[in-house]
């Protein structure tokens, strides 16, 4: 990480990775085991284009348990003032919340996404300049956010569940998520995959 690495080090400061992604109700393609000759189908209900949408964020520390935390949001079809994806205020909401449990200082680094470098984004993060500072990644490199780790494992375990509506969606993600929050080695795993030198406690 480079420079990057030496502020983390010389601030003493949790590394945190953030990330959005989302999910309708077709799910996503996945592998699976069937008898010979046998395709393996999942039939899909089709109705309402509802989506969740999840903020995400890998918080790494040398001596500390790796943590996720994330945030979603649910848009049903055809319902007036439910937000479809995350605001400046959500993204600050989400990173207060991590700071909070969290306690000290944060290296925060994402990508550059409009809603990420905008000028009320910017004045948010001003905001919070004691204790945070904001790196970017360089444009078109999922492979270097551990956070797209968390993705790709909620999506091949959502592949085979073929949620009837929104809300049962938004459960099975919850339950998905919850469980990588106690699933340290797996998080550890994402960022190894990044190329990222780390050594968990």
């Amino acid at each position: 990480m480079g420079a990057r690495g030496k502020k983390v080090r010389e601030q003493d400061a949790w590394l945190v990775f953030e990330d959005e992604s989302g999910q309708a109700l077709r799910p996503p393609k996945s592998r699976t085991w069937s008898r010979i000759g046998v395709p393996p189908q999942v039939k899909v209900s089709g109705k309402g284009s509802g989506r969740v949408s999840v903020a995400g964020m890998v918080c790494a520390k040398p001596g500390e348990r790796t943590r996720l935390f994330y945030r979603m949001l649910v848009h049903h079809p055809g319902r007036r003032g439910e937000k479809n994806g995350f605001r400046e205020q959500d993204f600050a909401a989400l990173l207060d919340a991590a700071h909070q449990q969290l306690g000290g200082k944060t290296v925060l680094i994402w990508d550059n996404s409009t809603q990420h470098k905008d000028a009320l984004m910017r004045e948010l993060l001003a905001a919070r300049q004691q204790w945070l500072t904001v790196f970017r990644l360089p444009a078109y490199a999922p492979d270097l956010n551990p956070a797209e780790g968390v993705w790709a494992n909620l999506k091949n375990d959502l592949g085979n569940l073929a949620a009837c509506t929104v809300d049962a969606l938004a459960d099975l993600t919850r339950t998905r998520l919850k469980k990588m929050q106690y699933r340290p080695d797996l998080l550890d795993g994402f960022i190894t995959e990044t190329g990222l030198t780390w050594t968990p406690p």
